[in-house]
This record gives structure tokens, C-alpha cells and sequence, in this order.
């Protein structure tokens, strides 16, 4: 990260140490460093402040106290020294703010910062590290104004300045814009605030910063649906009034994702929607994160949640197949049979698949025509076949044997083992497109050429998984011992964690012996899971620290097959026509 370039944080950073406090500390328990800042007005720039004044508290007993003048480099104006009554003389044997920030960034650490109108004072202190070269420690932030308008009400004060707040909740130091006073006068409306906290039911310190964000009516009042869920890995269920599944999600942390849907985090319109009808939420503990994944999604196919809309239709696969007959054409279909031998997928959409087919037909001479051939009766031809971009065999102008090798048989290549023949001719007609200064045709065929690389790819990448009937892998878990993964034709058939300082050896029998059974009696490079299952299985046995346990056959893909054409995928998905002129071999 460039100096001076600041990242906003993400939710997701609530529940992890910032600062070193963490986020389910009592706030009677949590130790709050209180700051305010006098500048010489302006946007934060790394400079430009005069004063700081920091009191650290806990359990309502003052710990310590930093004060001290800050030579800004820059004359004060009028109005602020009028405001303040920081003169230029006060401040001219002042350290300078990189001499002060040292001791003030010991100050705070492993405490949660307390500001009013927190973004004002932090935007300081952060543009001055950077300048300065300090490392900003991300403490959480709680914000004394933000705080007050979710607290106090209109008839109660009428606006949420510090000044107003001292007087309601008679503080006994009153604010003067001097930044020692300011911020002792704010660890007194801190006190108030957090005594009016646990009517809201907010205990801990990351509540309290959370509670600070704008949200929702529905969000707060649906917040308790958040309680009591566990810790750790695994799917959580958004049920309606019925018992509909409304949203299913999964997350490494169940109740701190689920916390998240009740904060300012969450805009989403209908997540909003969705929470509005919520009336409880279900916890499903996994094993490990991906046991968490594999069953969200089987209870997305299984439930359809109307809020899903991730993998919510995977029945809706559509595939690419040779038809049969003497001269065989390719055919776009839901879904294959037993007799299917030459196909390719699966694709996400008919319109990727058609695209697929658009490029064998550029590639090698199937027929495109629909109608039921004969070997004894002959069918007119079409305007491809006088074009060239079809070898008529409704007109018998080939044998059904010529035919299989010029057209079926580098299809069945293809998508079985080398795409070579097919990717050949596409670059080819690329160059002769490119070089015709033809570049939306050829950009046409590019994309052609990356839909029929991306599915022999995916595809014999799935098959070389879902032919081995059982395999047994192990991945270091998070909190020592291993995530145990045992999978059978491509599904996850069990899963289990053994502990630490014990052999997993014993964990993998017992899940063997508790394993769904799984039979080889589909159809496809998927039989026995969907495309996205085996996807995600695939995606965690090929991390670098998963270790292959047991296999009852080996695991291998073509070598000479579609995977050594990923750089060119790549190309072809992302660069211009230009780019793969180069690529044939």
C-alpha cells in the first residue's frame, strides 16, 4: 500500500483483532483511550495539529492521561486562536507531531480509540503516520456523536454536540475546545452513553461499535435472531414464519456472519426484504469450511431459497453432445443418457453452449442442418454446403466413414483427451480474420475459441476426480490436527477433523465407516455430483498444503490434454485477437 493511501475496512474485520481488543470483551472490561484534537482547521493532510489530549479509561477509573501542545509547521489562524485560545507563541516550543506520535501510538495500543465525531480526529492522526512513516495500529473506533443519535432522542437533547451532551449528562469537566478538557468531557458522555447501552441489549464492545452504524428498523429489531448461534464452520438457514428456507449462506464463523446481516455492513435491498420476513435462523455445524460449502450447496438445490441466487438452479445444466445417425450433428440437451459416448460440458447456460458449438463448427466440417439424414434417401442441400462450410452428406457427397474421421472424430478427441486439431484451426481462422483487418469477426471467433477451452478444460478436469471411486485427503486445520475430507466419485461422502497431536489415521476409519454411499451408477463426467460440488472439492484437494491420504486408483488427466491450453484460455478470455496470432504451434 502507497503511503497516504488509506483502505476502508470491511465488516468482515469486526470479529477479528484490531488493535488487540476483541470484539466480545464487556464494556466494563474494555480499556477505551478517549482523544481529541485541536487543528488549524482544514482537511487532514498529515499536519495542522495544535493539540492533543488523551485520557485512558477502564471500568470507569481513569488509567492515565497524555496531554500536549503540537508545533503544526504553519501559523494559526485568527479565528482558531479566538476559538481556542492557542496562540502562536503557545506553540512555537512545541514538539512537532512526529515527535509526539511515538509516545501517543504507545498510548493507545491495545485499547478501543474513543472520539466525538470520530472520523474528524482519526483522518488526522492516520494522514499524520503516514506522513510520517508510522504504521497506523487500526484500533476499533467508537464514536461518541454516532453513538448519541442511536441513544439519546430529539426530546431528550436537541442536537449531539459535545457540548450539548456534557450538560445533559453533567459532566464534570466541562468542554472549552482545549483538547485535554474536550476529551475528559467526553469520557464522562462515553460513561452516560454506555449506561443507557444495556437497555438495547448491547454488552460488549463490539456491539457498542456496531450499534453506532445507521441501521434498518427491521435490522434492529431482528438482531436477536443472531443469538446463541455457534462459532464455528458451517450453514446457516434464514426460515420464514412457515419454515421456508428464505436465504441459505455459509461462513468459517457462523454467528459472526449472521450478526453481520444486522448491521450498517448490510445494504443489499433484498436482504432487507429478506430479514423483514426472517423469524428465526438455523445453524448446521460442519466439520471444516468445506463440508460448510458442499452442503449449502445441496440445500440450495434442494430448497431453492427465493433471496439465493447463486448455484440456485444447478438441475439446469445443459450439455453438448453428438446426436447419433449416420452423419451426426451436435445438439444442445438438458441432460445425457446412458448411450451418449461423445459430449462436452457441463455448460452454465444454452448460450455458452451454443457458443461452444459455434466454434467446432468453425473448426471442424459437422453439419448444422436439423434434419434426420438417411443413407438412402438424399435431402437437398443448404447455403453452407455452397459455401463450403459443409460437406453435404445429405447429399451423400460424403461417406458416413469420411464423415467420422474429417468431422466426429475431432470432436470425440477434443473433449476427451487433445483439443489440439480444434484449437489449430481456430487461431488460424483468427490470423487470416486479423490480417484481413477484419477484428470484430475475429474478437467472434476468439470468444468461441475460449468457451470450447474453458469447457474441455473444466470438463476433463472433472473427470479425472469423479472416476476414482474413493479418496481419502487431509489438510492442516486452522487450530492444529487435520481437516479429514473423504470423497467417492466426485461427492463429498464424509468429512471429520482429528485433533492435534493425534494420528488421522483413526478419524479417516471412522468416517469411512459413517460415509453416504455413493454408486457409480451415473452418467458424465459428473455422475454422482453436481459440476459445482466437484468444483469445490477440486478447488481444496489442489491446495498446496492438502495431502492425498488413500485412493483406490490413480488420479490423472490426459497429458497431452486440454489443461496445457490454460495460458491460452487465459488469452482468449481477457486479451485481443492480436494476442493469439502468435499462439499456434
Amino acid at each position: 500500500m502507497a503511503p497516504g493511501e488509506y483502505v476502508q475496512q470491511t465488516l468482515a474485520g469486526l470479529d477479528r483483532p484490531a488493535g488487540g481488543v476483541d470484539p466480545a470483551l464487556p464494556l466494563y472490561a474494555t480499556t477505551f483511550v478517549v482523544v481529541d484534537l485541536e487543528t488549524t482547521g482544514g482537511s487532514p493532510d498529515g499536519g495542522g495539529i495544535t493539540e492533543i489530549g488523551a485520557v485512558k479509561v477502564r471500568g470507569g477509573e481513569e488509567l492515565g492521561v497524555l496531554a500536549t501542545l503540537v508545533n503544526p509547521g504553519v501559523p494559526v489562524p485568527p479565528f482558531i486562536t479566538v476559538l481556542t485560545g492557542i496562540t502562536q507563541a503557545m506553540l512555537l516550543p512545541a514538539p512537532p507531531i512526529e515527535q509526539v506520535l511515538p509516545s501517543f501510538l504507545e498510548f493507545v495500543a491495545d485499547a478501543v480509540l474513543v472520539a466525538h465525531n470520530a472520523p474528524y480526529d482519526v483522518g488526522f492522526l492516520k494522514a499524520a503516520c503516514a506522513k510520517h512513516g508510522y504504521r497506523w495500529p487500526n484500533p476499533r473506533v467508537l464514536d461518541t456523536a454516532a453513538l448519541a443519535r442511536r441513544v439519546l432522542t430529539r426530546d431528550e437533547v436537541p442536537n449531539r454536540k459535545l457540548g450539548t451532551l456534557a450538560a445533559y449528562f453533567r459532566t464534570t469537566t466541562q468542554p472549552t475546545h482545549r483538547a485535554l478538557d474536550d476529551a475528559k468531557a467526553t469520557v464522562d458522555v462515553l460513561h452516560g452513553l454506555i449506561a443507557r447501552l444495556g437497555g438495547h441489549r448491547v454488552d460488549t464492545v463490539g456491539e457498542a461499535i456496531e450499534f453506532s452504524r445507521a441501521v434498518s428498523p427491521t435490522q434492529r429489531r431482528k438482531r436477536h435472531l443472531a443469538d446463541g448461534l455457534p462459532r464455528g464452520p458451517g450453514v446457516y438457514i434464514f426460515r420464514a414464519a412457515d419454515d421456508r428456507p428464505l436465504y441459505v449462506g455459509t461462513s468459517g464463523d457462523i454467528a459472526t456472519r449472521v450478526r453481520s446481516y444486522f448491521t450498517a455492513a448490510e445494504k443489499r435491498a433484498r436482504m432487507s426484504e429478506m430479514l423483514a420476513a426472517a423469524e428465526r435462523v438455523e445453524a448446521v455445524e460442519c466439520a471444516h469450511p468445506l463440508e460448510a460449502e458442499v452442503r449449502e450447496l445441496r440445500l440450495i438445490a434442494a430448497h431453492a431459497p427465493p433471496y439465493n441466487r447463486r448455484s440456485k438452479y444447478p438441475e439446469r445444466m445443459v450439455w453438448l453432445k453428438l446426436t447419433g445417425g449416420p452423419y451426426p450433428r451436435l445438439s444442445v440437451v438438458r441432460g445425457l443418457a446412458p448411450g451418449d459416448t461423445a459430449y462436452l460440458g457441463p455448460f452454465r447456460s444454452t448460450r455458452t453452449a451454443e457458443l461452444a458449438a459455434a466454434g467446432f463448427h468453425d473448426a471442424v466440417p459437422l453439419r448444422q442442418c436439423t434434419h434426420r439424414l438417411s443413407l438412402r434417401t438424399v435431402t437437398p442441400a443448404c447455403a453452407l454446403a455452397e459455401l463450403g462450410r459443409c460437406p453435404a452428406p445429405c447429399e451423400h457427397r460424403i461417406t458416413p466413414q469420411e464423415y467420422d474421421d474429417r468431422a466426429v472424430a475431432p470432436f470425440r478427441t477434443a473433449t476427451t483427451s487433445d483439443p489440439q486439431v480444434v484449437v489449430d484451426a481456430l487461431l488460424a481462422r483468427i490470423e487470416a480474420l486479423a490480417s484481413a483487418q477484419r477484428y470484430e469477426e475475429a474478437a467472434v471467433v476468439r470468444s468461441r475459441l475460449a468457451a470450447v477451452l474453458r469447457a474441455t478444460v473444466r470438463m476433463q478436469r472433472l473427470a479425472g476426480l469423479t472416476r476414482i471411486a474413493e479418496l481419502a485427503a487431509a489438510r492442516p486445520a486452522a487450530g492444529g490436527g487435520w481437516e479429514l475430507a473423504l470423497v467417492r466419485y466426485g461427492r463429498l461422502a464424509g468429512a471429520g477433523v482429528s485433533p492435534p497431536g493425534v494420528h488421522p489415521r483413526p478419524t479417516i476409519t471412522a468416517i469411512r465407516a459413517t460415509a453416504e454411499t455413493v454408486e457409480p451408477d451415473g452418467h458424465g463426467p459428473v455422475p454422482r455430483a453436481t459440476a459445482e460440488e466437484t468444483e469445490r472439492i477440486l478447488s481444496w484437494l489442489e491446495r498446496p498444503e492438502t495431502r492425498l491420504v488413500e485412493m483406490t486408483s490413480v488420479w490423472s488427466s490426459p497429458a497431452a490434454g486440454a489443461g496445457r491450453f490454460r495460458d491460452l484460455l487465459e488469452k482468449a478470455e481477457g486479451g485481443g485477437s492480436h494476442q493469439l496470432s502468435t499462439e499456434r504451434s
